[in-house]
């Protein structure tokens, strides 16, 4: 794990292009941010849990680089993101909680495994940017109805899809190859694989 700063937690494939695989949170101002210390001691914390423990070995059985310094702590514009080739960033200014950080974590593996272990993976791809959000959104728990009730959005019924795609369009709209409706389109046409692909899981947990 390595401390940093960074201007943003988007994801690219390509070098100088941030295409956003990013954790999509409102900002809360009102939240005091977690000092760096304390996060960075978060993030080892995180690495513990059971589901970042089961998503990094999973990358290794993949044949997946899991480098020392997948993970930094850091502080950007964004609650953490990914970026193919240089890792996970952790943006400690947006942390408040433990739980946070976990999150964070887990949703961002499961876009490094998948950056792995897709062929063809291009994030300037609305498509492939909208499936691996809904993937992420989807198998992460982001979207967890008690987590939801946090939010502040209260529907029963259908929460955890609307969810998902409430995320992943936040995620895509940061996307510079993506326009709004583009983006809209992508996440409509890949929902019903994408969604059902749990992989590396067996089911969605």
């Amino acid at each position: 794990m390595e401390e940093g700063n960074g201007g943003g937690g988007g994801s690219g494939a390509a070098a100088g292009v941030r295409v956003g695989a990013e954790s999509s949170e409102p900002k809360r101002a009102s939240v005091r941010a977690m000092p760096h210390e304390e996060c960075v001691e978060g993030i080892r914390s995180a690495l513990k849990n059971p589901t970042v423990r089961f998503l990094r070995e999973r990358m290794e059985k993949a044949g997946c680089q899991v480098w020392p310094r997948l993970i930094q702590a850091a502080t950007c514009s964004d609650a953490g993101g990914y970026a193919s080739g240089h890792g996970i960033k952790v943006c400690c200014n947006h942390m408040a909680f433990q739980d946070e950080i976990t999150q964070v974590l887990i949703h961002e593996l499961i876009h490094a495994y998948e950056d792995c272990v897709a062929k063809n993976l291009d994030w300037k791809n609305c498509a492939h940017h909208a499936c691996s959000e809904i993937r992420a959104n989807h198998l992460s728990g982001d979207c967890h109805y008690k987590r939801e009730l946090l939010r502040g959005f209260m529907k029963i019924r259908g929460h955890e899809q609307d969810c998902v795609k409430r995320r992943a369009l936040m995620s895509l709209k940061n996307n510079p190859y993506c326009s709004e409706t583009a983006a809209k389109d992508a996440i409509e046409a890949v929902w019903d694989i994408c969604y059902n692909d749990t992989r590396p899981f067996d089911r969605a947990p």
